[in-house]
Order: C-alpha cells, then sequence, then structure tokens
C-alpha cells in the first residue's frame, strides 16, 4: 500500500472562491491489496454512455489537461438486486457506475463510504488488449467547479499543467483476469469528480494506447455527493442524512451548485460544476449529498453556450435563487459591477415544522363570503396600531387585529401578495412563489415569517375568518427572480409586440405551468390558504407565441385539480397598474369566480350621475350578464374601490381632468374642504356605495382603510396608500362608517336568503319601481331613481 501526501481543502477553482471553514484532510490511498466487493455484493446496475464532449483533445503519450475536461458520460441506475441484511446496508452506502470502452470490455466503478474515508473500486472486466503486455494503468485527476481545470494534489489550486500533475496508478490482475485498483480517499476531501482513462503499454516503440469510453471521452464519476434525483424540483430529503438538488434549465450549457458555510460569506464555500451527463436527466440538473455538511445557503450559477447570443450575457455569473427553494434568506451584498446581482438565496433545511391540531378547513360556501382586502405591512406598521415594534407589520401584527375584521362582520380577508418581491415596485413584482416575504415575520427572518402565517391562519380559522392570497404567477420582477436560469423557457422575448412589460411569463409552457402548479398546492397544503385571487389573469390565457388562447392548459388545470378543487379560485384580469381594466372572457368551466369590474363602473357613474338604470340593476342582481354561463351571482366578486386606484373617500373629493378614468365626483369641490354641505353630500355618497356594495347578489370586497376614510391625496398610484392610521377609527367619520358597515353585513347575514343567493332570482320575484311607483325608465339617461322589492 502506497500513501502519498495530499492537501484537498475544499476549494473552488477555475476563479471560485476558498472555503473559509472547511479544512483539508491529510491524504488519500492507493491500495494496491486485491479485496473483495464488501458483503459479497451482487448488484447490476445499467449506466448508459452519454454524448462525447466535443473538446477531447487526443494525444499520444502525453496526458492532456483537456482530455480530462471531456469525461462526461451519463448515469442510468438500475434496480440492485441483493439477499441479506447485510448487503442491504451495505448498498445503502455504495454507488456502482458501469462504462463500455472503445475498445469493448466493460469499467465497473464502486464508491462505498466507509466511516470518515470514501473507498474507489475500479474494476476492469473483459477488456482485449492487443499487445501481450497485461500490463493497464489508471491515469486520473480530480476537479470540482471547473471541468477544464483540475485540483492540484499539492496545492489545491487549478493545475496549470496536466501533463506533469496527473496521477498513474498500475492496476493489479487477480485470478480471474480482471484488473483492479482501489483508491482512498478522506471524507473531508470531498465532493469532487474521480476524472480517469485507461493506459496500456505498447512497447518501446510504440506509443502507449489510451482507453476511454466507448463516446472517446473519459470516464467520470462522482465522490463524496451522487448524481441525485431529478424528481422533485428544489431541495428534498429522500432521507434524513441526505439532501436532493434538482433544477430546470433546458438551454444551460452547464449548471453550477454553490454553497455557502456562512451567511455574511460573500462568495461560496464550495463550487459544484454539475456533469451534463451525471448530474442531467432531460431538462433537470440534480445532485444529492450528506445533509450533514454545513452548509447555511445555496444557489446556482448557470452559464450559456456562445450561439444564445447576448440573451443571456449579462446571466453569466449571476448567482440565481433555485426556484422551488422553501426557506430563503437576504443575499449576500449585492455588486452590480461583477454581475453577481441576486435578493436572495435558498437554504438548505426543512420547513420548520407547525402543529396544525385543531384547525379546521371552514370551506365557506362563496356566496356567503364577506371580504376585506389588506397589505399586512401597511394594516399594522403605524406607530398607532399599539403594537410592539417587531410585530407591527406582520403577521403577527394582523393577528393581534382579529377583532377590528369581527367588529366590520367579515369572514374573509383577501391578502395583497406575500411573496418576496421588489421592494422598489412593490408586492404585485414578485421574485419567488414558494415562501413568504420575510420581512413579513417578526425578526426579518424566513422562518419566522412561515411560522407567524401558520400561526395567523390558524388563529384566523380559529374565529370564522377564511384566508385568501392575491397572487402574481403572470409576471416578475425585473431581476433576482427566474432571470438567468432558462429564459428562452420561462419567459417571453421581444416577439411578442403587444406586451407593456418585461419579465412576463410563459404561464402555459409546460415548465411554468408545472411551477404554479406547485405553488399553489403547496401554499395549500402547507399554509391551509382557502383561495387565491389571480391578478392579471388575462395573461394566464396566452399561449407559447403571446396569442389567447380558448382553452389554456394552466386555467384549465387549476380547475380540476384534485386539491385546488378545494379552494377558491378567483380571476381578477386587471393588471397591478392598468388604467383601464380589461374586459375578457374568462373561460371558467364552472370553477373560476372573477373580480367584477363591471360592478364597479357602472356602479360610480350611476352615483355621479351618468350611466342607465338598467345598468344598475343588473348590477345589483349578480351581473347576470357575465354570470348566467353556468356559474350565479356568487362567482362575482364586487368592489368600489381596490388598492390600485381611488380609495372610497378619495373618490367623492376629488375629479380632476387628470382622474377621468376613475369615474369619481368630487361632491362640490376639489380635495379637502371644510363646507358642511360638501361633508353631508361625500359622507351620503360614501353610504350609497357602502349600500349597493353588501345589498347587491355577489361577494363584496371592502378596501382597507375605507371604513375610516383613509385617503391617498388624490393620487390613484399604488405607491400613494399610506399606512393604516388606526387613530382615525376613533374619528366621527370613522365611528359611523364602521357601524354602517357593520350593521350592512348583519343585515346581509340576516337576508341570506336574499342576498347570499348562489342562484340568480326569479324574474317574478324582483319589482322594479320608479319615483311615482310607476316601472323605471330604463333607457332614460337623465332618469336616476330606482326601487327593487325582492321576494324569496
Amino acid at each position: 500500500m502506497a500513501t502519498l501526501p495530499l492537501s484537498l481543502a475544499i476549494r473552488p477553482c477555475c476563479g471560485a472562491i476558498q472555503s473559509s471553514k472547511l479544512t483539508a484532510a491529510p491524504h488519500y490511498i492507493c491500495k494496491s491489496k486485491l479485496t473483495q466487493v464488501p458483503g459479497r455484493i451482487i448488484v447490476e446496475r445499467k449506466l448508459l454512455c452519454g454524448e462525447a464532449s466535443k473538446n477531447v483533445v487526443k494525444t499520444n503519450r502525453d496526458i492532456n489537461l483537456r482530455l480530462f475536461a471531456a469525461s462526461r458520460v451519463s448515469v442510468d441506475q438500475t434496480e440492485q438486486i441483493f439477499t441479506t441484511s447485510t448487503e442491504v446496508d451495505e448498498l445503502k452506502k455504495m454507488s456502482t457506475y458501469l462504462f463500455r470502452t472503445e475498445l469493448g470490455g466493460l469499467v465497473n466503478v464502486f464508491i462505498r463510504k466507509a466511516d470518515v474515508k470514501y473507498e474507489v473500486k475500479i474494476e476492469v472486466i473483459s477488456l482485449q488488449l492487443s499487445s501481450g503486455d497485461n500490463r493497464l494503468v489508471l491515469i486520473w485527476g480530480v476537479y470540482r467547479s471547473d471541468s477544464s481545470n483540475f485540483i492540484s494534489l499539492e496545492s489545491q489550486q487549478p493545475v496549470p499543467d496536466a501533463k506533469t500533475k496527473m496521477i498513474e496508478t498500475p492496476f493489479m490482475q487477480n485470478s480471474l483476469g480482471r484488473y483492479v485498483v482501489e483508491l482512498e480517499f478522506e471524507a473531508k476531501q470531498t465532493p469532487f469528480y474521480l476524472s480517469f482513462l485507461l493506459k496500456s503499454p505498447l512497447g518501446s516503440d510504440s506509443s502507449d494506447l489510451e482507453i476511454r469510453s466507448h463516446l472517446k471521452a473519459s470516464f467520470c464519476v462522482p465522490v463524496g455527493f451522487n448524481a441525485g434525483s431529478p424528481a422533485p424540483l428544489g431541495p428534498s430529503f429522500p432521507t434524513d442524512d441526505t439532501i436532493n438538488f434538482a433544477i430546470f434549465s433546458r438551454n444551460a450549457e452547464s449548471v453550477v451548485l454553490c454553497l455557502y458555510d456562512d451567511i455574511k460569506a460573500e462568495e461560496p464555500a464550495l463550487e459544484l460544476d454539475l456533469d451534463p451527463y451525471v448530474n442531467r436527466s432531460g431538462d433537470v440538473w440534480h445532485a444529492s449529498m450528506e445533509s450533514s455538511w454545513n452548509f447555511v445557503s445555496y444557489c446556482y450559477r448557470c452559464k450559456w453556450a456562445v450561439s444564445q447570443g447576448n440573451r443571456h450575457k449579462s446571466h453569466a455569473e449571476r448567482v440565481l435563487l433555485d426556484p422551488y427553494a422553501k426557506v430563503i434568506q437576504n443575499s449576500i451584498p449585492i455588486h452590480p459591477e461583477s454581475g453577481l446581482v441576486s435578493t436572495y438565496l435558498g437554504q438548505p433545511c426543512k420547513e420548520p415544522a407547525f402543529d396544525w391540531d385543531g384547525d379546521v378547513c371552514l370551506n365557506l360556501p362563496m356566496e356567503k363570503l364577506m371580504v376585506y382586502r389588506l397589505n399586512v405591512n401597511r394594516f399594522t406598521k403605524h406607530k398607532s396600531s399599539q403594537l410592539l415594534t417587531e410585530v407591527a407589520g406582520t403577521f403577527s401584527g394582523l393577528t393581534e387585529k382579529v377583532h377590528h375584521l369581527k367588529d366590520l362582520g367579515l369572514n374573509a380577508v383577501l391578502l395583497e401578495p406575500i411573496f418576496p418581491f421588489d421592494e422598489q415596485k412593490g408586492p404585485y413584482f414578485p421574485r419567488h412563489f414558494f415562501s413568504p416575504m420575510p420581512l413579513h415575520g417578526p425578526s426579518g427572518a424566513c422562518i419566522a415569517a412561515i411560522n407567524s402565517m401558520k400561526e395567523m391562519v390558524k388563529k384566523l380559522h380559529a374565529n370564522g375568518i377564511e384566508v385568501l392570497l392575491e397572487v402574481v404567477y403572470t409576471h416578475t420582477a425585473d431581476g433576482g427572480a427566474l432571470q438567468g436560469i432558462d429564459d428562452l423557457s420561462y419567459y417571453y422575448g421581444k416577439e411578442v409586440e403587444d406586451l407593456k412589460t418585461r419579465n412576463v411569463l410563459k404561464c402555459n409552457h409546460p415548465i411554468v405551468q408545472q411551477l404554479i402548479l406547485d405553488s399553489l398546492r403547496y401554499w395549500v397544503t402547507e399554509f391551509h390558504i382557502d383561495g387565491f385571487c389571480f391578478i392579471n389573469a388575462s395573461s394566464l390565457l396566452r399561449g407559447f407565441h403571446g396569442e389567447y388562447l380558448s382553452r389554456p392548459p394552466l386555467v384549465e388545470a387549476i380547475a380540476f385539480d384534485p386539491l385546488l378543487s378545494k379552494v377558491k379560485i378567483i380571476a381578477d384580469c386587471s393588471g397591478p397598474h392598468d388604467v383601464v381594466p380589461k374586459e375578457i372572457h374568462f373561460p371558467h368551466w364552472k370553477r373560476w369566480a372573477e373580480v367584477n369590474t363591471r360592478f364597479c363602473n357602472d356602479v360610480r357613474n350611476f352615483l355621479r350621475g351618468e350611466g342607465l338604470l338598467s345598468y344598475l340593476a343588473t348590477r345589483l342582481c349578480g351581473s347576470g350578464d357575465v354570470f348566467s354561463d353556468g356559474r350565479g351571482p356568487a362567482y362575482s366578486f364586487n368592489f368600489i374601490a381596490r388598492n390600485s386606484g381611488l380609495p372610497l373617500v378619495d373618490l367623492v373629493s376629488f375629479s380632476s381632468d387628470q382622474l377621468a378614468t376613475e369615474l369619481s365626483w368630487n361632491c362640490g369641490e376639489e380635495g379637502p374642504t371644510k363646507r358642511s354641505a360638501v361633508l353631508k353630500r361625500r359622507l351620503k355618497q360614501v353610504r350609497n356605495f357602502l349600500f349597493v356594495l353588501y345589498v347587491s347578489l355577489g361577494v363584496p370586497i371592502l378596501n382597507m382603510g375605507d371604513e375610516c376614510g383613509q385617503s391617498s391625496g388624490g393620487s390613484p398610484s399604488y405607491a400613494d396608500r399610506k399606512l393604516f392610521n388606526w387613530n382615525t377609527m376613533a374619528t366621527g367619520f370613522g365611528i359611523q362608517t364602521k357601524q354602517f358597515i357593520s350593521f350592512l353585513s348583519s343585515f346581509r347575514l340576516k337576508r341570506s336568503d336574499l342576498l347570499q343567493q348562489r342562484n340568480f332570482l326569479k324574474e317574478e320575484n324582483i319589482d322594479w319601481y320608479g319615483s311615482d311607483l310607476s316601472p323605471p325608465r330604463w333607457e332614460d339617461a337623465s332618469y336616476k331613481f330606482l326601487a327593487v322589492r325582492l321576494e324569496d
């Protein structure tokens, strides 16, 4: 047995950063003594070789570095066959790879972890050498972050000259005629790739014969980690001591897994260049390793082929958040000049356990809902909430205000998007789809936000209140989201001319559809969410080339998904900053509800003296012109004011030319006033709006702040919305309006037989009257009086 010195610190090469914590191992061992496979393992794994790397450089006697860079062979493992418990235990610790050589014959590689070492056994079977010399030599090297650069055994730096640094180890031939060599590495030296080829001397007058795989490539196997599994995507834990990483990227030339050992580190402790044949299945790159490694965060880097032009050039060195990461954390410091731009990193850990014992799915009928739309941060962030600083503006802060929701008589909250978002542009530009915004947690950490949100959901359920989420799956933030992973698959490009914004997702692309469905299911299973309102839902109907589809696969899949069919799904075809809401026929399969912009427009027009009585009557009766196509009034989500546009009090206070699209009326004077006549008229109009909202068939949505006269100063911009000022609830307007809403909620509940109908009222049960009890003048635009009598 020969022992060679080695100083293998876990340190990436070719520009990668050395570890700040991982230490060097003392040596590796080459065994010349033949041993049997542990436990007499009877195993047969079929490993299919992939394409040969095109940059293999053939040499005669000298071994060129690029020869080792071509060590890419794909692996397809089959089921193991074993007979004893000892063999079972051994097989759990062993990976087996089978290659075919270019001369025929097979190369078996067995990798097994034994205590703190990795044993690598290479066995050559049925290899027919052309010369009478039966000597066979293994030529090998190891690499991590860049397969074109090998690691020096002495210095752990990239090898500038492979001719003098590659290691030659002779095979031993056993009694069965098989060539065998064994190597041992300290566990601290791993993970890495072992790349090798075979060499057979041909005599003094001829060059040595170099033997590669049947694809003319070097042999390559991972040591200290495994090929992993392509499913599920994201981090997963197939066993208690193993973590699997998987990410989709069809068009990446290579993918690098970056691992950090310090939350404050700017550079990764280890970069693992995933082999496209060993660590790739179809379009998914994957790897697994022991979860005992002390890595606290991870991300990816994708490299792109030159043939893809400049489309991905800006992403070449960017660290990328795993789209399926469940626990995230604030990223490394941002350095745009270096291209290392990312907002978050994933954490390689399981989601925190939570005790859902006692939580009950309310499953309220759609027609029974009375909804309050709010922004988690703005709802309790103001100091007037009288909450502790670490609680204000969080899920826990919302939990502290449950009594306010109950006083208003509401039984559902609709949360503005809570996914991690672009803080410059707001929550309607998400960066991630599988975790709540860390800032919504008491400590600003993701795990705290996860636990806080689950506590909030559980408490709201206990108080009879369902939790609905506004979600944005049609576009992302301009950076730090999915950009750089596979833009050709995820995003529309310049080929779609009518797109007004960048970073629009191809929602009906199979991989994006899978991402959205997996995200929705995750929120239902892990957070017990009761429903979703899809912002900019009209974009869910687009096909691959931006065309509108009559049967969009994603919308149909959500409608018929076994899990999502149990929750409420609502389409809001307006975008986050649309001046004029879109009106589009949304395919619903009798499952999708819709946010009713026609209700908003017709009620606003009527109360400012425009529009026909027939329009208002249609809205009062559940918008049969929209929802009589197999659904009913319960599928109409009605609103007067929303989070974009003018708040309710501003609808009756501002009506300048710049606000023409808001359909508002200032009641006689623009902006704030002290004139009592104007103030009384405004109060009356506010009550008119609320009254129509609550007596109309459909689901009423009350916007945060409308119960206390919260104003944006006449600005319809979402950015000008202010924090909820709890002091305004003690004003005369706040007290009266809150009481009025509470009365309307009670009245709606008391006469649920008429006002909370799942089906449309029969025409014979509705009587309409004008001001003199005569039939209304439906088509007279100057006629502004309408009375109705309903019968059950």
